[in-house]
């Protein structure tokens, strides 16, 4: 059963650094994945105003965000606007495309999209569309998949997703078998059609410091969340596992391949698995982030 392998770039320094890093690792193992870029401007520093929540400053503590992402990242955006990802850096985006990868939509502003999701969907579904049309240029093809950035997706977001010529979406956690979702709609119900590809393994960052887990310990644990036989799709990240995390990512790649796991683009794990559930989209809360995300039901 293959591994879907999701790639989401965040950041300025995350694109600038992190994608090369990364797409050289994946190289080395033969292993292809699908990216979702952000492209307009990085903003990202602005979430230290979420330091005022103590489950957000647990969080950064725990991972040891200053040093996994670095001062550039954690203060980007917060004296003066971020730079636009897309422009400044359109060759090193078209890399893992001409590689043959994979590729989507993440965002336009991944910290806009993160704190507006569910108070502002109208204006974020047209930043969406602002970041498909500055993909599509930058890489001469349409992308044919989106990502919402932290997993914050609402009904409204979804619909409006589905809406437009996408083949799939990966937005929800929960049990990775791809499914389509049921709304409802004026007493009855509707079946969005472009499927859902949930996330169900545990991003880096919320596993170390929990529970025991250290970078000693973490790709033990993930081998054993992924020999179970069962579909699984994985997030990782070009800002750590492109960046001070790359020789854990490496390591774990090398010891998934010789146990005979494969890894593949979110499309052909679709293709593989195949959509034959259905079910609804809620809110919940997934153990090591600090709110609410869109899980599937």
């Amino acid at each position: 059963m293959p591994i879907g392998l999701r790639i989401d770039v965040d950041t300025w320094r995350g694109t600038r650094d992190g994608v090369p890093t990364l797409l050289r690792t994946l190289e080395r193992h033969g292993v292809r994945g699908t990216w979702y870029f952000t492209v307009g401007p990085d903003n990202m520093g602005r979430h230290v105003r979420r330091l005022l929540r103590p489950t957000f400053a647990l969080k950064m503590l725990r991972s040891r965000a200053a040093s996994l992402y670095g001062w550039e990242i954690l203060l980007r955006g917060t004296l003066w606007p971020g730079p636009r990802i897309g422009e400044g850096l359109a060759d090193t985006i078209r890399l893992p495309i001409q590689a043959g990868h994979e590729f989507g939509v993440h965002a336009w502003d991944h910290h806009r999209w993160q704190v507006q999701a569910g108070t502002n969907d109208d204006s974020l579904l047209g930043d969406m569309d602002r970041a498909t049309e500055c993909l599509a240029d930058l890489a001469g093809a349409a992308p044919t998949s989106t990502a919402s950035p932290g997993w914050r997706c609402t009904e409204a977001l979804l619909r409006g997703k589905c809406a437009r010529p996408f083949a799939f979406h990966s937005d929800t956690r929960g049990p990775a078998r791809p499914l389509r979702i049921r709304v409802d709609d004026g007493g009855g119900s509707v079946l969005l059609q472009p499927p859902q590809v949930p996330v169900d393994l545990p991003t880096y960052d919320e596993s170390v410091g929990r529970h025991g887990c250290t970078d000693s310990n973490f790709n033990d644990r993930m081998l054993t969340l992924v020999g179970d036989g069962r579909p699984h799709v994985l997030t990782i990240h070009a800002e750590s596992e492109g960046g001070r995390k790359a020789a854990l990512f490496d390591a774990f790649l090398q010891r998934a391949l010789a146990e005979g796991h494969s890894f593949v683009p979110l499309g052909e794990y679709l293709a593989e698995v195949g959509c034959e559930r259905e079910g609804q989209l809620g809110s919940g809360i997934v153990e090591g982030r600090e709110d609410w995300l869109a899980v599937t039901q």
